[in-house]
């Protein structure tokens, strides 16, 4: 009974932000925005996402219920990697995505493919307002692999409010094999420990002290890095390490090398990790409505 008392007075919150902060003060971190606001490296995401992540994208779209005429809300899109294909299965489909070089190739695919029915708010989950921004409520929300918030209890009750029907979020169980990298590399390149970000069991513990009891599934994600030459492999990874200077480019391209393999003439780094999808239906009415 005291061990379980001591546990009910943790703040579950708490700990992720403390996990979350000391992940982003990682010597030579570079967050997702930083990186994504790069227009080639969201192509390179593009590319890789219809070539490498077709598993993925399938599994996710086929363990979704989009009621007809619903409305579809993807936090973090993306290119648009899941909005483009339930933009078929859905009335219409609000993405949420504050990198410039992502809602680029993004709205330059809807241009190509001639959608009508989507929608893209170039801003950050955090800094969002439901009834500006969005106006009215949705059937299904997504959040896939885009947790990426200093505050998860803040970001989730602005899914619920905006929720009428069932919340689906999609996160790392272990350390994704880039972060194993950066977990291998970092105490050479920048002599401190590269600190991973907070993980599932992390948010499963702030969504049980919110009162809600999700559905849970695990799922293995495959990843794939595959560059022309090397070059282009250290000039994808140099920004991502932290890379400054002649002595750690030594560092990271001798990691590298020792990491990548070469396959009819296409250097190839991959890895896998395990991720969850957790899902929960709401109580039916979000709190926000049109204007």
């Amino acid at each position: 009974m005291k061990k379980e008392r001591i546990i009910e007075r943790i703040d579950w919150n708490k700990v992720w932000k403390s996990r979350y902060i000391r992940h982003t003060a990682s010597e030579g971190f570079r967050d997702g925005l930083h990186i994504w606001n790069q227009e080639e490296a969201a192509h390179r995401y593009d590319r890789l996402s219809r070539q490498e992540y077709g598993r993925r994208v399938r599994e996710t779209l086929e363990g979704l219920i989009i009621p007809r005429g619903g409305q579809v809300l993807d936090i973090g899109s993306g290119p648009g990697t899941l909005a483009i294909p339930l933009a078929s299965h859905a009335a219409a489909v609000t993405a949420v995505e504050p990198a410039k070089g992502m809602s680029g190739v993004f709205r330059s695919a809807i241009a190509q493919e001639g959608i009508k029915n989507i929608r893209i708010v170039e801003k950050k989950w955090e800094d969002v307002d439901p009834v500006k921004d969005l106006g009215g409520t949705y059937d299904v929300v997504i959040a896939s692999l885009s947790l990426s918030f200093p505050d998860i209890r803040a970001a989730v009750e602005k899914m619920q409010d905006v929720c009428t029907g069932v919340v689906n979020l999609y996160w790392f169980v272990d350390m994704p094999f880039w972060e194993r990298n950066y977990n291998e590399i970092w105490p050479a390149l920048h002599g401190s420990t590269y600190v991973p970000g907070p993980k599932v069991d992390c948010l499963w513990m702030v969504l049980l002290q919110m009162g809600i009891y999700p559905g849970v599934k695990m799922m293995t994600l495959d990843k794939s890095y595959r560059f022309a030459t090397k070059e282009e492999m250290y000039d994808h990874f140099r920004d991502r390490f932290g890379v400054l200077g002649p002595e750690k480019e030594k560092i990271m391209r001798n990691y590298l090398d020792g990491i990548a393999r070469v396959e009819n003439g296409t250097v190839t780094i991959s890895g896998d990790s395990t991720y969850a999808k957790i899902w929960w239906k709401t109580r039916g009415h979000g709190r926000i409505t049109a204007c």
